[in-house]
């Protein structure tokens, strides 16, 4: 479905300058047209990007907003409301919205009229009565902490019941071994088949959103980049992009070359470490040290070179930070086949392998209908016979001139994500040297300017490692940050793995887990 299909009137273009962005724009809708745009892009194929709220401004209700992709860019639908007033559910349209309704109530107090599921999310009771964090203006010298709640501690949280005979609950933390982040698993299985798995997530919420209030526009892209830490480029990158938009500022050639580099080297680092992580997990340990060796040897350059092994606070508005000499280009380049010579034995070495095939192929399945159910994004859709990417459906600069091609597979399992990684590394690795080639020459930024002509806004998306990354920002008539939204691709594919484990075996669980490998900061934010 494209935009113009939609026919809604009062849609506003936001600008692309220079081809630094996908194409995107606003429309304010009423409370039938929202549920109608949500109704009209479900069946034409399109999905929900993210779902989040504003507090009222001066004059203003509080809004909701949802931004749906669309074959020709990308739609912020925005429904202002009245004082109390909830909004039509999304929920049955698109399953993956439930939680970020859920979490958008707990920050705004905004609720979802007609949701099937009202429990809190990013709240776990340790909150004040009626608290929302995000409902009132925000204080210069605001706390980060909430006013005291009652005594008592964290509420009980109401799991779903699966009652049967043999039926049996397995709790897994929120706290596990290791450095993991925190999250809860409910198992409920007989013997060691599970019948179901429910989440329960928030344990990272760090209140970026309301700390994105009270930062100067150019400086939000150091907390955009520590949303999720392992894709600090593609968060930046969204923000800055987002913030560019707002302001009209442009982006020099070579600046947009260098950030595709470096999102390209994040996306290696990360399938390097999980190819590891995959093969420890079915038994193969070796492959671990093999691929821990890469990854480590790949971060040290990114040291060397730009200055930083996960490459923070690289990307700024109006470019980057770190320029590229001609002896890092030579060494990244050669870097490069190394790597690539290195990742194909070891992929004929896992190929080959009986235990580890036996342990991957049909485990932790995700048919193509089940993945379209959820909004499935990153490698985990494409592994499912989803092949979204926006560096190919809607690229933006060097993309468009690079033409990436868009891995894939079917079978929906373990086996198909292990696949698709090896697929994206390969792929990422030509890219890579194909921008090192052709790399522009020019300056590496150029700064925006402080503030723009009154409020503005603008949207940032790019193709994180694990999905699409995305920002939403707004600028008030003094150039401050009114809002900022950013969003993790975990959002769509954390609900898809409590049904990719249904059916298998409880000791299956942390491989299933690992071939998604999806974040909890990012997620909590």
């Amino acid at each position: 479905m494209r935009m113009a299909e939609l026919e809604l009137e009062g849609v506003d273009a936001l600008p692309a300058r220079g081809g630094a962005a996908p194409a995107a724009a606003v429309a304010r809708v009423d409370r039938a047209g929202w549920d109608g745009v949500a109704r009209r892009v479900r069946a034409a194929g399109g999905w929900l990007v993210a779902l989040w709220g504003r507090r009222a401004a001066a004059g203003q209700g509080a809004a909701v907003s949802a931004a749906y992709a669309l074959d020709d860019g990308l739609l912020w639908a925005e429904l202002p409301l009245a004082a109390g007033e909830g909004y039509p559910d999304l929920g049955e349209a698109f399953p993956c919205a439930v939680r970020m309704q859920r979490a958008a109530f707990d920050l705004l107090g905004v609720r979802a009229e007609g949701a099937c599921d009202t429990r809190p999310w990013l709240n776990h009771g340790h909150w004040p009565q009626d608290w929302h964090p995000l409902a009132q203006p925000v204080p210069a010298q605001a706390s980060l902490l909430p006013p005291p709640a009652d005594a008592g501690g964290e509420r009980p949280y109401p799991f779903v019941q699966v009652a049967g005979d043999g039926v049996h609950e397995i709790a897994v933390g929120p706290i596990h071994a290791g450095v993991i982040e925190p999250g809860h698993f409910r198992f409920s299985v007989v013997g060691e088949k599970v019948l179901r798995l429910e989440e329960r997530l928030g344990y990272t919420h760090k209140g970026t959103e309301f700390l994105l209030e009270r930062t100067p526009p150019l400086l939000g892209h150091r907390l955009a980049g520590r949303v999720s830490g392992d894709s600090t480029v593609a968060f930046a990158w969204a923000y800055c992009m987002a913030l560019e938009t707002a302001l009209g500022a442009p982006v020099p050639p070579r600046a947009q070359w260098l950030r595709a580099l470096m999102l390209e080297r994040e996306r290696v680092a990360n399938h390097l470490g999980d190819l590891g992580a995959l093969g420890n997990d079915a038994g193969f340990a070796a492959g671990l040290a093999q691929f821990s060796l890469l990854k480590e040897q790949w971060l040290r350059l990114h040291s060397d070179v730009f200055g930083h092994r996960y490459l923070m606070d690289r990307v700024v508005p109006g470019g980057v930070a770190a320029e590229l000499a001609p002896s890092g280009v030579a060494a990244l380049a050669a870097q490069c086949g190394r790597v690539e010579h290195e990742v194909r034995l070891l992929q004929s070495i896992y190929d080959e392998h009986a235990g580890m095939q036996d342990r991957f192929a049909g485990t932790g399945t995700v048919a193509r209908g089940l993945a379209e159910h959820f909004g499935l994004c990153g490698p985990a859709a494409r592994a499912s016979g989803l092949r979204r990417d926006l560096r190919v459906d809607q690229p933006c600069a060097p993309y468009d001139a690079l033409r990436p091609r868009c891995a894939g597979h079917t079978a929906g399992d373990v086996a198909a994500r292990v696949a698709v990684r090896f697929a994206e590394t390969f792929e990422s690795l030509r890219l890579i040297r194909a921008m090192l080639e052709t790399l522009p020459a020019g300056p590496v930024t150029a700064r925006p300017p402080a503030r723009g002509a009154g409020p503005a806004r603008g949207v940032g998306r790019v193709e994180g490692w694990r999905g699409e990354v995305f920002v939403a920002l707004e600028l008030d008539a003094d150039g401050a940050l009114a809002r900022c939204h950013c969003h993790d691709p975990s959002w769509q594919n954390w609900p898809a793995l409590e049904h990719a484990i249904i059916g298998n075996i409880v000791a299956d669980f942390p491989l299933i887990n690992k071939s998604f490998n999806l974040s909890y900061s990012g997620h909590d934010a």
